[in-house]
């Protein structure tokens, strides 16, 4: 698989300088490609090189911040204008404000709210939401009746308070009741790109806030299906982790008559970039149908030797007493950029309603 960082390639800078061209005064590409392409340039991952290329854009705009953020607003447009539709190399424009705009708070938001419906400025408002969170807060709740739903997605995304690759948000982890109106606001959102978000918001929120989850789950339940998968999948931390009230509520009990047998795993030592295929059989036992959450976890071995579970969902169905279905699954241990593999013994567990029913173990090689 490419790197991420190999994103910013040739054919990249070439769109890019030619834009810059267009759009700023005495712009000297090969000054430009000069200070990109630097002594460190190859050692350099993703994040490194965004920054790396802020900074060098930097160089060549305004220095005056209020002046350069108006011709960031140039630059997009005129990518828009060749087709370009935001993707993760241009971050860097979230970047540029992220960077030089934290002390020029009105400017920012406006940029923020231009930038965002290019690309996601989800990391870069964190900054702002620590600095100035009062009035950045209200500033959130007010996009999140934004005409635009990439504006009223980044109102709950940017407010995450355990957004994964961006930098916590400790103040909303401890005390998340300036996140609800917004989430209160969006709940029922036309876009599910924007539902999505909120969803994940108040998974982050559970993690901190087991009751305040717990009693918008309450709240919001039957309001519509749109709502109802909103906390649905808002909840899957707690049950994952068998919470009690969260089973209750969405009609989940204690699987006691619910036998998982005739677990296999096809290979029990496997190398990495192999795939690991397991089957199994569930049984209800008792007299009376039941909803059952079905998934397995496997214990990864991580860098240090130490294991960490990571639960992976097959189905949620209703199932009639006295009946056996089988599963076959196929697990890929290649390397990605969110995950790489170690060498060690690892386990795979059947969890049904959070209870781990079934294991085994299996060794994964280099």
């Amino acid at each position: 698989m490419e790197p991420f960082k190999n994103l910013y390639n040739d054919t990249f800078f070439n769109g890019l300088t030619s834009v810059l061209s267009k759009t700023l005064k005495d712009f000297d590409k090969k000054q430009f490609l000069k200070k990109i392409y630097d002594k460190d340039w190859e050692a350099r991952e993703l994040k490194q090189r965004m920054k790396h290329i802020a900074e060098t854009l930097h160089g060549f705009m305004p220095a005056n911040y209020d002046i350069a953020v108006k011709q960031l607003y140039k630059i997009i447009d005129a990518l828009r204008k060749e087709g370009k539709n935001g993707a993760l190399e241009h971050m860097i424009f979230t970047e540029y404000v992220e960077k030089y705009g934290i002390d020029h708070y009105d400017t920012s938001m406006e940029a923020i709210e231009f930038i965002t419906q290019f690309i996601s400025c989800e990391f870069a408002i964190r900054p702002f939401i620590i600095r100035y969170q009062a009035k950045a807060m209200k500033q959130m709740l007010k996009w999140s009746k934004h005409e635009s739903f990439h504006v009223r997605r980044l109102s709950s995304e940017g407010c995450r308070p355990r957004l994964p690759w961006a930098m916590a948000l400790p103040a909303l982890k401890k005390d998340p009741s300036t996140i609800l109106p917004i989430l209160e606001n969006l709940k029922d959102d036309p876009a599910e790109f924007v539902r999505k978000s909120v969803a994940n918001n108040l998974n982050d929120i559970a993690k901190d806030n087991v009751d305040i989850v717990l009693d918008l789950v309450k709240r919001w339940q039957g309001k519509s299906p749109r709502t109802d998968w909103i906390i649905k999948h808002g909840s899957r931390t707690l049950l994952r982790k068998a919470n009690p009230q969260a089973m209750k509520l969405f009609g989940l009990a204690v699987a006691d008559k619910v036998v998982v047998d005739k677990l296999k795993i096809t290979d029990k030592s496997i190398g990495i970039g192999s795939t690991l295929l397991f089957a199994f059989e569930l049984t209800n036992k008792g007299d009376q149908p039941i909803k059952l959450r079905v998934e397995y976890g496997i214990d990864y071995v991580k860098s240090g030797g130490k294991a960490s579970r990571k639960l992976f969902k097959i189905t949620e169905n209703i199932y009639q007493p006295h009946k056996t279905v089988a599963f076959k699954r196929a697990q890929s241990f290649r390397n990605l950029t969110t995950r790489k593999h170690y060498a060690g013994v690892h386990t795979l567990s059947v969890v049904i309603n959070g209870q781990e029913l079934a294991t085994k173990k299996f060794e994964v090689t280099e």
